[in-house]
């Protein structure tokens, strides 16, 4: 009987380790290569808005990065990338352009994408946007989901590099967990 039920564990724990450990390297990997200004166009991934067009902390941490390196690389077009989701009451294509405006980043260098619903479209509508001039993409997203990013961007044919933003502590638990899955069901579908 402990023979049986030792092999049962073995079956399914097996599993599950080479999942966590496959995941987690992916996570890992997500942070490279670190963008160096090479590439014109970078795309600020959107994520949540909250009541009276007020980023998520998640957004702010998104953003604040972009800002950095616009600071080092001036010469830079940051795409939004959001679309507005059954909870929202602005686009978040919308809210990230103001919070970028409203410190002083020039409009002009400003690209909108208003139409996306998730990390696959906010690539794809931005490659439709950009077009031939597309070289590369730099992506500016929260540490966890750069791995998904990328591996999406992949799958369009994009180059890319990235710049990882902070994940606010209250949720980097719950994000991390959900995103293994997310990456898996990405690997398998590519989208």
């Amino acid at each position: 009987m402990r023979k049986k039920t030792m092999l049962i564990l073995l079956i399914i724990c097996i599993p599950i380790l080479f999942f966590w450990g496959i995941t987690t390297k992916w996570l890992i990997d997500g942070g490279k290569p670190k963008a160096n200004g090479k590439y014109k166009y970078v795309i600020v991934l959107g994520a949540k808005v909250k009541r009276g067009a007020i980023p998520s902390k998640a957004l702010a941490f998104r953003l604040d990065a972009a800002l950095n390196y616009a600071i080092k690389y001036p010469d830079v077009h940051i795409i939004v990338s959001g679309g507005q989701g059954p909870d929202e009451d602005a686009t978040e294509a919308s809210v990230m352009k103001r919070y970028l405006i409203d410190r002083g980043f020039p409009e002009t260098q400003i690209i909108s994408e208003d139409q996306s619903t998730s990390t696959y479209e906010n690539l794809l509508n931005t490659k439709r946007i950009i077009g031939d001039d597309l070289k590369g993409l730099t992506i500016i997203s929260s540490d966890y989901h750069l791995a998904r990013a990328k591996m999406l961007a992949e799958e369009l044919h994009i180059k890319c590099d990235v710049i990882p933003a902070k994940t606010p502590k209250s949720i980097e638990v719950k994000v991390r967990f959900r995103e293994r899955f997310a990456l898996l069901k990405s690997a398998i579908t590519g989208k």
